[in-house]
């Protein structure tokens, strides 16, 4: 827990200082696996910044980016609490982990489109994201995450800007997740 609100403090202390930063609508009780677009690696920032301390948001990183190695590995767990999956099939261990996590009331981050976009278009959503919420009985909750592309582009230099993190209605299929970020983003 102090993990989890040390992170949350971090990093709204940081988007304040550097353009604004908003939250608008409610994350639903108990646990769930929030989907978001991603377009920036300030996406993981801004959902912790976003997510209430006491659900002790985990995040799913691609273990080839970010646990290639023991330093970015222990960055990824230490500034985001990252946990490694498989970006082409996250397999048994990668979805059992989540679910264990989700069994415990902790709140799951996925992006289910698998890496980054260029162009800030949502891409198409990987089922893995889907099969953990099901396997654990729990809800979608879609997010839509603005500004963080202006602030962070890909290879690009952090630039001031406002985020806004906007949480939707938990839903329990992906396609209707993606529809409702899609909606929100264009």
């Amino acid at each position: 827990m102090i993990g989890s609100l040390a992170r949350r403090c971090l990093w709204r202390a940081i988007f304040k200082a550097n353009g604004g930063f908003a939250v608008e609508g409610p994350l639903p009780q108990g646990p769930c696996v929030v989907v978001a677009n991603h377009s920036s690696h300030a996406d993981t920032a801004a959902l912790l910044a976003a997510l209430p301390a006491r659900r002790r948001p985990m995040v799913a990183a691609a273990a080839d980016y970010w646990f290639a190695g023991p330093w970015r590995s222990l960055v990824c767990r230490a500034l985001v609490a990252g946990f490694p999956v498989r970006r082409g099939g996250g397999g048994t261990a990668d979805l059992a982990h989540a679910v264990h996590l989700l069994e415990r009331g902790r709140v799951v981050v996925v992006y289910p489109e698998g890496t980054r976009s260029r162009d800030g278009a949502v891409g198409d959503f990987h089922s893995g994201a889907a099969r953990i919420a099901g396997k654990a009985g729990v809800p979608l909750v879609p997010v839509a995450i603005h500004g963080t592309r202006d602030v962070l582009p890909v290879h690009g230099r952090v630039r001031r800007g406002r985020v806004l993190v906007r949480f939707k209605p938990p839903v329990h299929d992906l396609e209707t997740a993606q529809h409702l970020i899609e909606g929100d983003i264009s």
